[in-house]
């Protein structure tokens, strides 16, 4: 099984793509892929060199070439060996076309013992090497065996360093690579005594929340707030909670998701000590939206965090039903602010009107699928979901 995050930054230099769109060329091809094996195959430096080039451009848009090209897995690994940056970057580069989208090759490659020599370019003071290595690693941590080999070689601590310190790609890329660590479970402790909140934090705050590197840091954040030193470190790091739901406003569905799941977390955890830091950061329009239109994992999580964020933990008599209005009520009734009290109120106004819209939307699919002797309409069956 591989993850879904491998090399997804932005255009860079590396040049990698998905292999959507690449269309073989035939004989031409496999002429190409002959000559490039032959010169890996070399003892002369400079043709291994040429080599390397060589495949990284047929393997940019081609799984066939990837396939084909796989023997070249470990003459290419051995040129890494080589002390010169120049060679260095071009077989990472070749290594990581080789790698994207092959779960075969990702293995290969760390069974050939690259890791080490990528390892040691996480410290280079070559920075197109650093980004270079932070992308193999996020490729290579993609797939399930690699993963506890990666986080037992000493890479966690490296990545934590980048994410803190390195290039603005080397920092995305560090933190994809940590996402991808951070599901096997030995892995999560280990990036634990890195202390990534600040770091996580600071990126956060700087990338476009609807990106997939928010979706990584949030990720890893909803993870890492089930230990109390993380809890603590995001309650204390300037801005750490509001960027979390600005995320939660403002993202993709699925970082909404691992943002609400976040917050959820920390107010489940010690209710009492994290209501009033979230509450402080307008969360509730947020929620509130997130109840009518997040995912359904997102719309339960919602709830529950509104819940807990009301000032009684426990459900109200039955003359006060514990419907979503009264929870969200109470709360408004305890914020101080009049602007988010009255963002709040409009929210939950609009609410109630889209809940209508789609109650009468819903009611007019069941009539259209009803004949006569359905009716009346309170005794059809719908097959159509209301969206």
């Amino acid at each position: 099984m591989e993850d879904s995050a491998e090399s997804l930054s932005p255009c860079s230099p590396r040049d990698i793509d998905s292999d959507a769109g690449g269309a073989e060329k035939g004989s031409s091809t496999s002429a190409s892929v002959n000559r490039a094996l032959q010169l890996i195959e070399s003892d002369d430096l400079d043709s291994k060199l040429q080599a390397a080039r060589e495949i990284r451009q047929l393997t940019k848009t081609s799984h066939r070439c990837r396939r084909q090209l796989a023997q070249a897995v470990k003459p290419l690994v051995s040129m890494l060996r080589v002390d010169e940056s120049d060679c260095n970057e071009s077989v990472l580069l070749a290594l990581l076309n080789l790698a994207v989208k092959d779960e075969r090759n990702k293995i290969n490659i760390i069974e050939a013992g690259a890791l080490e020599p990528i390892i040691s370019f996480l410290q280079s003071s070559n920075s197109n090497l650093q980004e270079y290595a932070a992308a193999s690693l996020l490729t290579l941590s993609a797939t399930t065996l690699n993963k506890p080999i990666i986080s037992s070689s000493g890479a966690i601590p490296l990545l934590a360093e980048i994410l803190r310190h390195g290039s603005a790609q080397a920092k995305v890329d560090a933190v994809m690579a940590l996402s991808n660590l951070s599901t096997h479970p030995n892995s999560l402790s280990l990036i634990l005594e890195t202390k990534p909140i600040s770091s996580l934090v600071n990126l956060l705050k700087t990338c476009k929340k609807s990106s997939k590197t928010a979706v990584k840091c949030c990720a890893l954040i909803e993870s890492l707030v089930s230990f109390d030193e993380c809890r603590t470190a995001l309650i204390s790091e300037e801005g750490g909670v509001l960027a979390v739901v600005e995320v939660l406003e403002n993202g993709s569905p699925q970082s909404r998701e691992h943002a609400v799941g976040a917050l959820l977390t920390m107010c489940h955890s010690d209710r009492c000590k994290y209501r009033e830091p979230i509450l402080e950061e307008g969360v509730i329009p947020g929620l509130l939206e997130l109840t009518v239109q997040g995912t359904p994992n997102s719309q339960a999580k919602a709830h529950m965090l509104l819940r807990l964020l009301r000032d009684s933990p426990y459900p109200r008599s039955e003359l006060q039903p514990d419907t979503l209005e009264n929870i969200v009520c109470t709360i408004i009734s305890q914020i101080d602010g009049d602007d988010q009290s009255s963002k709040a109120r409009k929210m939950l106004a609009d609410m109630v009107q889209v809940s209508m819209e789609q109650s009468l939307k819903h009611l007019q699919q069941r009539a259209m699928v009803c004949t006569p002797s359905d009716l009346p309409i309170a005794s059809c069956t719908s097959e159509v979901s209301s969206k």
